[in-house]
């Protein structure tokens, strides 16, 4: 794609995905805004911080703003993450989160792709693996334990996060598992932007000994069918560089790229 092309995917992500607010609000969690600032907390194990634009928020006036974050997190005693994309105004934004305490995590690749040929083609695990679209906490409990496992990292609230999700409304978001016999080989879920063309892919991981065989790839094709089903034409994701190229050889096209600051208490 040309890079107008590309510019104009991310408008339609920043007009359309932006902020995202879970809708509807699954039970436990609270959401709330700060001026421009949207803040959600009993969401997932830490609190999240998002907007579309900050409004032209910049010098002492951000620095209220974030203060009044870090003092937010702080009285709960809880970590949170402010999720920064690249062209998001003001410029000096990144330096300001890290005079703020906050710490920079690892960058990903914010993809946007079209759902239809994606769609059309038929989902192909290689032999041994099924998919499976998922509900119940105890195959969500197996499916913590595979990213935990994939990430290196406590993934456990994961399960109640999803479980509260699929609670609120079953039709927001579809969770799939890659199974091989009795073993979780692989997840991901689909989540459905409300009064949007688009949906969001999440959670998309692969045990290590079970990559480069097409199970990634089908996770996403198999997503990209039932976003078609509800009529969405685009689907985003945020990319790991493991991620990033697959996306891009299935017609993804990188429009910008997150980085999670999070401040811990």
């Amino acid at each position: 794609m040309s890079d107008l092309d590309a510019m104009t995917l991310r408008a339609a992500y920043d007009n359309q995905v932006r902020p995202e607010v879970p809708d509807p609000v699954p039970a436990g969690v609270v959401v709330e805004r700060d001026g421009p600032l949207v803040r959600i907390t009993g969401l997932d194990d830490r609190g999240f911080l998002t907007y579309r634009t900050l409004d032209g928020l910049a010098g002492a006036e951000l620095d209220a703003l974030i203060a009044r974050q870090v003092d937010f997190f702080r009285g709960r005693d809880e970590s949170v993450e402010w999720k920064l994309n690249a062209h998001d105004e003001p410029a000096d934004l990144p330096d300001r989160l890290r005079a703020a305490g906050f710490v920079a995590e690892e960058t990903e690749a914010v993809m946007v792709g079209p759902v239809a040929p994606l769609a059309s083609a038929l989902p192909v695990p290689p032999d041994g693996v099924r998919l499976r679209e998922v509900t119940g906490r105890d195959d969500l409990e197996r499916i913590a334990a595979m990213e935990t496992a994939v990430w290196g990292s406590d993934r456990s609230h994961l399960a109640a996060a999803l479980d509260r999700e699929i609670a609120a409304d079953p039709q927001s978001i579809t969770v799939v598992v890659a199974e091989a016999g009795d073993e979780v080989v692989g997840a991901g879920w689909v989540r459905y932007a409300p009064n949007s063309g688009f949906a969001s892919l999440w959670g998309g991981s692969v045990l290590a000994d079970r990559r480069r065989r097409g199970i990634y790839r089908a996770l996403v094709d198999y997503r990209a069918r039932l976003a078609d089903q509800r009529g969405r034409t685009l689907l985003q994701v945020d990319a790991s560089p493991d991620s990033r190229p697959i996306l891009q050889r299935s017609g993804f096209v990188q429009v910008t790229s997150t980085t999670p600051y999070v401040y811990t208490p």
